[in-house]
C-alpha cells in the first residue's frame, strides 16, 4: 500500500517551492523575449522607413528634374524653332547641342544612373544627351502617363525594371501630343535600387527587397529568391498593411518579417529574419536555467532523503494511524512509546481521532442526512398538474375523430410523464430539461393553437448539469399566468447565456405581466420560507438552485422587453468542472 511518507513529503514541498521561481522566470523571460521582439520590429523597422525615404529621396529629385529644365532658356525657346523639311538647320543643331549639356551636366549630378529625353513637338524630335531622332505621337501618347511608370524587362542574366516620369507644359488631364509645347521624361533602372538594396543588407540586415502585387520583386544581388517567392506567397495569403511585423513559417522556420510600404513607389519593403537567431541567446539561457532547476531538485531530494532516515522510523506508527483514518476508520489509535515529541502527538492524534468519531456519528452524518432528505422533498414538490386538461382533451379529440391530434397529445405526455418520474437522479443535462420542456409547450400548444415559443439555447450550454424540473415551473408559469388570460397570440421564449463558470437560463413572455410592485413582493418572497400564500413552483426552483450551487444561484424577476414578465436562472459553475475548456 503506498504511503506519504516524509520523504515525498520534502520532496513535494520542494517542488511546490521551486513551482513559483520557474512561473516567475517563464513570465519573465517570456517579457523579456516580447520586448526583444518589440524592440526589435520597432528598429528594423525604423531603419527599413530611413531606407524608404533614401529611395524616395532620390525618386523625388529625378521627378524634380524635368519641372526644373522644363523653364530652361534654350527648352524654351525650342518650342519656337520649326523646321522648313526634315532636316536640322544649323541654329536648331546649335540649340540641340546646348540642351544636350544641360541634360548631361543634369543626369551627372544624381548618384542613380539615370536618362532623361525631352520631346519637342515643334522639331518633332525627342533629344536626349547622345541623340536627337524623330518620335511617334502614338507612341508617344501610349507611353505618357501619371506618377512613375513601371516596364519589367526580361533578361538572361535576371529581370529588371525600368522607372519612368513624364512631364509636359501645359499641363492637361488628358495628354495630347498635339496640345502640349514640351514634354520630358526620366527614367531609371532598377539596379539602382539594387544597389541601395546591397549597400543596406552590408549593414548587418537579413536579404530586404521590394515588392508590388502584380508586377514583380526587386532583390539585392545576393539575395535568396526562392525563399523571398515563398514568402511573397504566404504574405499574399492576408492583405498587407502600410507598416507591420508578421511572423511566417516557411519549412519548418519561423521568419519574423518586416513590411514597410512607400506611398510615393505604391512598393513594399520587405525583410526578414530567422527566429532562431534572435531566440539564441535567450534558448540558451532557458537551458542554463533548466539545469540549475534541475540540480536543485536532485539536491532537495538527498537532503529530503536524509531527513527521511532520521526522523521516518519513530513517525512511521502515526503515519499509519492517519492512513487508516483516511480511509474512513475511525477506531484507529497510535501505540503511544517513550515520552518525546512523538509521544505527545500520538497522544494528540488519538484524543483528535476520538473527538472526529463522535462529531461524525452524532453531529455531521445527522446533517448529511438532513440535508439530503431537504433535496428530495424540495424536488418531490413539483408534481404535474394539468394531466387531467391533458386526458380531456384526448378525449374530445377522439370523439372529433382527430386521431393526429390524438396521437400527438399521447406522444408528447408519454414523454412528459417519462421525464416526471425520472426524479432520482440528482442532476440531469440541459439538454434533457430542454427536451421536457419542449414536450411541455407543445402540449399546451396543441391546447392552445396561438401560442408560440422559441428555445435558444447554445449547444455547448446544453451539456450542463442542474436538477431536474428547474426550467419546467418558469415555462409553466410564463404560459398559464402570462399567456393563457391574454386573448391575443402569445410567445413564450428560453434563451441561454454562458460567460466562463456563469450559466443563465432566462424565460420571458409577452403575456400579461406583472406590475413593479408585484415583482418586488414576490421577489422578496423567494428568499423567505414558503407560505401558504404563495405556490410553491418558483420558490422551490429557487431554493433547490442554492442549495445545490451556492447561494450566489437562484431566481432573479423583471419585465420582458416582450411585453410580458422575465423569469431569469442563474448559477456558476463549480471550479472542478471537468467540462470548464467547452464554455
Amino acid at each position: 500500500m503506498y504511503r506519504y511518507n516524509l520523504f515525498t513529503k520534502i520532496v513535494s514541498i520542494m517542488v511546490i517551492m521551486l513551482i513559483p521561481i520557474t512561473i516567475l522566470y517563464f513570465y519573465s523571460n517570456k517579457t523579456t523575449t516580447d520586448v526583444l521582439r518589440t524592440e526589435l520590429n520597432t528598429s528594423n523597422s525604423n531603419q527599413l522607413s530611413f531606407f524608404q525615404n533614401q529611395v524616395e529621396s532620390n525618386m523625388e529629385l529625378l521627378s524634380s528634374w524635368p519641372i526644373l529644365l522644363i523653364h530652361d532658356p534654350d527648352i524654351l525657346s525650342l518650342k519656337d524653332t520649326y523646321l522648313k523639311g526634315t532636316h536640322l538647320n544649323l541654329d536648331a543643331i546649335n540649340l540641340i547641342k546646348r540642351i544636350q549639356t544641360k541634360i548631361s551636366i543634369q543626369e551627372s549630378s544624381s548618384n542613380w544612373k539615370s536618362k532623361l529625353y525631352l520631346y519637342s513637338p515643334s522639331i518633332h524630335r525627342m533629344v536626349s544627351e547622345n541623340d536627337a531622332k524623330p518620335y511617334s505621337d502614338e507612341d508617344l501618347k501610349r507611353e505618357v502617363k501619371s506618377g512613375w511608370h513601371v516596364e519589367k524587362i526580361i533578361e538572361q542574366d535576371g529581370d529588371h525594371f525600368v522607372f519612368s516620369w513624364f512631364s509636359f507644359t501645359p499641363f492637361m488631364s488628358e495628354f495630347t501630343p498635339e496640345k502640349v509645347n514640351t514634354i520630358m521624361k526620366v527614367e531609371f533602372d532598377s539596379r539602382n535600387i539594387e544597389d541601395m538594396l546591397d549597400k543596406f543588407k552590408s549593414d548587418g540586415r537579413r536579404d530586404p527587397f521590394y515588392y508590388k502585387q502584380g508586377t514583380g520583386l526587386i532583390f539585392n544581388r545576393s539575395a535568396d529568391k526562392l525563399l523571398a517567392n515563398e514568402l511573397v506567397k504566404r504574405l499574399e495569403q492576408e492583405q498587407l498593411k502600410q507598416s507591420e511585423n508578421r511572423t511566417v513559417n516557411i519549412n519548418g522556420e519561423s521568419y519574423s518579417v518586416n513590411i514597410v510600404y512607400s506611398d510615393k513607389m505604391g512598393w513594399y519593403l520587405i525583410d526578414y529574419m530567422p527566429l532562431s537567431e534572435i531566440l539564441h541567446p535567450i534558448q540558451t539561457s532557458n537551458r542554463l536555467f533548466y539545469f540549475a532547476i534541475g540540480a536543485l531538485l536532485l539536491m532537495s531530494c538527498l537532503v529530503a532523503y536524509l531527513l527521511y532516515v532520521q526522523v521516518q522510523v519513530p513517525v512511521r506508527l502515526l503515519v499509519g494511524g492517519f492512513q487508516r483514518l483516511k480511509q474512513g476508520d475511525y477506531s484507529a489509535r497510535v501505540e503511544i512509546k517513550g515520552k518525546n515529541e512523538f509521544s505527545f502527538l500520538s497522544g494528540r492524534f488519538n484524543s483528535m481521532v476520538e473527538q472526529i468519531q463522535k462529531l461524525i456519528e452524532n453531529v455531521l452524518m445527522e446533517k448529511i442526512h438532513v440535508r439530503e432528505a431537504r433535496l428530495k422533498q424540495l424536488q418531490s414538490q413539483i408534481n404535474p398538474h394539468f394531466f387531467y386538461n391533458c386526458f380531456s382533451f384526448i378525449t374530445s379529440m377522439a370523439k372529433l375523430d382527430n386521431m393526429g391530434a390524438v396521437v400527438g397529445m399521447s406522444h408528447n405526455l408519454s414523454r412528459y410523464y417519462r421525464y416526471t418520474t425520472r426524479q432520482e437522479r440528482d442532476l440531469v443535462a440541459l439538454s434533457e430539461e430542454t427536451e421536457f420542456v419542449t414536450h411541455y409547450l407543445e402540449i399546451q400548444k396543441m391546447r392552445m393553437s396561438r401560442l408560440q415559443y422559441e428555445v435558444l439555447i447554445p449547444p455547448q450550454m446544453r451539456k450542463r448539469d442542474l436538477p431536474p424540473l428547474v426550467l419546467q415551473p418558469l415555462v409553466e408559469n410564463a404560459v398559464i399566468h402570462g399567456i393563457e388570460p391574454v386573448s391575443k397570440e402569445g410567445l413564450v421564449r428560453i434563451t441561454g447565456t454562458c460567460n466562463g463558470r456563469v450559466m443563465t437560463l432566462t424565460v420571458e413572455d409577452d403575456g400579461k405581466g406583472m406590475t413593479p410592485e408585484e415583482i418586488i413582493v414576490l421577489d422578496n418572497k423567494l428568499g423567505k420560507a414558503m407560505d401558504e400564500e404563495m405556490g410553491c413552483g418558483l420558490w422551490n426552483v429557487h431554493q433547490r438552485m442554492r442549495l445545490r450551487f451556492g447561494e450566489d444561484a437562484g431566481l432573479t424577476i423583471a419585465p420582458s422587453s416582450l411585453g410580458g414578465l422575465q423569469v431569469k436562472l442563474q448559477w456558476l459553475l463549480p471550479l472542478t468542472d471537468n467540462n470548464m475548456d467547452d464554455i
